[in-house]
């Protein structure tokens, strides 16, 4: 049984399911908020940190993130039993490195940080002792219709290390992306190299 009580249908023998309860989804790349509905049927492509990608049947993607695995046969995600869990603990500069690495981008398989999104990540602590951790990140585009998307999961995840209290996420794109800014590793990954 999943969180919410209903019995997860998960897929079928030709990687479809049908979704069971109402549910958000951001179309991808547009980054357009949508409802799936019962019944609809869905496939799912990549399951990376706390969302997976969906196939529907007229061949959109869509987002689905982790608080709506269920609705989409998935049990919840490791993170995101993770992050409903986290409060407390030492904190350390490293716990959020590996938060942001927890957010894939939707149309490939490799993280924010992988992908050289983030250009900067600073942690400040102010005179009453609270920190907030500042970042700097870009898309891929400007027009990246999932910026807004991809900047909320890392500001949820990054929130969710222990001794964080703050977050801001600045979107900008000076200098721009390029991929000299992937990993050595995804460049050979996806035949960049």
């Amino acid at each position: 049984m999943s969180p919410a009580g209903h019995d997860l249908p998960g897929p079928s023998d030709d990687g479809w399911t049908e979704v069971i309860r109402h549910c958000v989804a951001v179309t991808v790349p547009d980054g357009d908020r949508i409802v799936l509905v019962p019944g609809t049927k869905v496939e799912v492509l990549q399951r990376m940190g706390d969302s997976c990608t969906v196939r529907n049947e007229y061949g959109h993607l869509l987002r689905v993130g982790g608080a709506d695995f269920d609705a989409i046969g998935l049990e919840a995600s490791e993170r995101a039993v993770m992050i409903s869990g986290a409060s407390s603990g030492p904190f350390e500069m490293d716990a959020v490195t590996a938060a942001l690495h927890t957010v894939y981008d939707p149309e490939i398989p490799v993280s924010i940080v992988d992908l050289g999104l983030i250009y900067r990540c600073d942690e400040i602590v102010d005179g009453d002792g609270k920190r907030r951790i500042e970042i700097d990140m870009t898309m891929t585009s400007p027009g990246c219709g999932m910026g807004d998307i991809l900047c909320d999961d890392a500001a949820r995840v990054v929130r969710a290390v222990p001794g964080v209290d703050d977050v801001v996420i600045n979107l900008v794109f000076d200098p721009p992306w390029g991929l000299d800014r992937m990993t050595e590793e995804v460049r050979l990954e996806l035949g960049l190299l």
